[in-house]
């Protein structure tokens, strides 16, 4: 009689999708076929690429091995080339939540998943048993247990299609290649004018829209760990009361990278609530100092003590980010609107790059396809995308989308590299405004 799989229907289509439409054989199945190492070896040992299926009563997970399944006390042959991934209630794949970068190691009662020293997941065939630590158990799990039992485990052999390549391959050759490459980059940027020795980037908009969010996500892509500096909340009202400007660090004791992101209080509908209008135009111009404290109700003057009255062109802003709320951006109040519409025509009156930035994306399978810029294809968030370029007359090329670090313990890979590609497209935007400066 033949095993079936517990795989459902629409969740092994959505694991063919991830995996570059291949075929799914299942090898292994540990109510079938025994549940000790031993079986599992005996039956998916040198049958190549493989996707480890683990089934509890309240989740579905897995971990695609790139190669030969690991054998007891043998090396991998791909040391940092798998990944974990889960499945959703609707039976779609979440985007896969670690890269583990060491290589998976199968003892003579387990098989352990690793991110550089630490176990992040332990699967005990013999005991039915699984031992989840760190961020997959934050994450996924609403336990506090480390150990507990699972119903199934089940390892299907990953048989690639001739006219197709394999994505699960890519996700960790050509991706993890993709996210060294933006960081060789951003690390080797700089200004295309010696006139400005680093740039300022400009974080404007509503009030809990991401803009200190995002600005925490940058610098920890380049420290590799999750970094709260710019303080953000959930408040109605605007967390950021000063005007800070951030400084990137390549690495915990790095040098600072030659561009800034500037952090202001967020936009609020109300008029005597959030950033004042009348201060966006001396932010713009350089006249605000780091750490100013915002006044809602009153504008700086030229007469403040700590205004900046002869800004140089390298203390000016030289690209504003608009930072919008994906969620909620089709139902802002003719009042956001408004306040949205003015500061951008402060913006175009200086002439400043600027760009939009959608914050909150969930769906990343839509925009990490290929050259992982693929936003103006994403179906789930056409609408929004043209709102907001007719809200604020900006070209769909310059309206870019991210999934910020907010909730998040440990940083991973794929985040990354969103978070990389808009940094970088603010960039470009940014040098194409600096080529066109007047001479003098």
């Amino acid at each position: 009689m033949a095993v079936t799989t517990r795989l459902t229907w629409k969740a092994e289509k959505s694991l063919q999708k991830l995996l570059g439409h291949v075929s799914l054989s299942l090898l292994y199945k540990s109510s079938v076929h025994g549940s000790s190492i031993e079986n599992m070896l005996q039956r998916c040992a040198y049958q190549g690429s493989t996707v480890t299926m683990i089934y509890t009563n309240n989740n579905t997970f897995g971990a695609f091995i790139l190669g030969h399944y690991p054998n007891i006390e043998e090396e991998s042959e791909n040391p940092d080339s798998s990944f974990y991934f889960s499945f959703k209630k609707d039976n779609r794949i979440e985007v896969p939540t670690f890269l583990f970068n060491r290589a998976p190691k199968i003892t003579d009662d387990s098989l352990s998943f690793y991110s550089c020293d630490r176990v992040l997941f332990c699967l005990v065939p013999n005991f039915k048993k699984i031992l989840i630590d760190g961020p997959l158990r934050d994450k996924q799990f609403t336990t506090s247990k480390l150990h507990f039992d699972y119903l199934e485990c089940e390892v299907f052999r990953v048989e690639q299609n001739k006219l197709t390549s394999l994505s699960g391959k890519l996700l960790i050759s050509k991706f993890s290649r993709h996210r060294e490459h933006l960081l060789a980059e951003l690390r080797a940027y700089k200004p295309s004018t010696c006139l400005i020795p680093e740039l300022r980037i400009l974080m404007l908009g509503p009030v809990g829209s991401g803009k200190s969010t995002f600005i925490n996500s940058v610098k920890s892509v380049f420290q590799g760990r999750v970094i709260r500096q710019a303080i953000v909340g959930s408040d109605i009202t605007s967390i950021t009361e000063q005007y800070r400007i951030y400084s990137i660090k390549d690495g915990k004791d790095g040098i600072s990278l030659p561009f800034m992101l500037c952090d202001s209080m967020g936009l609020d509908e109300k008029e005597e609530a959030g950033l004042c209008m009348d201060d966006i135009p001396h932010i713009l111009k350089g006249c605000i100092p780091d750490r100013y404290q915002f006044n809602p109700e009153k504008p700086i003057t030229p007469s403040h003590s700590t205004f900046i009255t002869s800004p140089s062109l390298k203390e000016r802003i030289h690209c504003v980010v608009f930072v919008l709320d994906v969620n909620s951006v089709n139902n802002l109040s003719s009042k956001m609107v408004q306040k949205l519409k003015r500061a951008h025509k402060d913006v175009l009156h200086y002439g400043i790059a600027h760009v939009a930035l959608l914050t909150k994306v969930a769906n990343w399978d839509e925009i990490l396809q290929d050259d992982f810029l693929n936003m103006n294809k994403s179906v789930t968030y056409k609408s929004q995308i043209m709102h907001v370029s007719k809200m604020l007359s900006i070209p769909i090329s310059n309206i870019l989308m991210v999934g910020n670090y907010a909730s998040e313990y440990e940083v991973n890979h794929l985040k990354d590299v969103l978070i990389l590609s808009m940094l970088r497209q603010m960039l470009r935007a940014t040098d194409d405004f600096l080529d066109d400066l007047p001479l003098e």
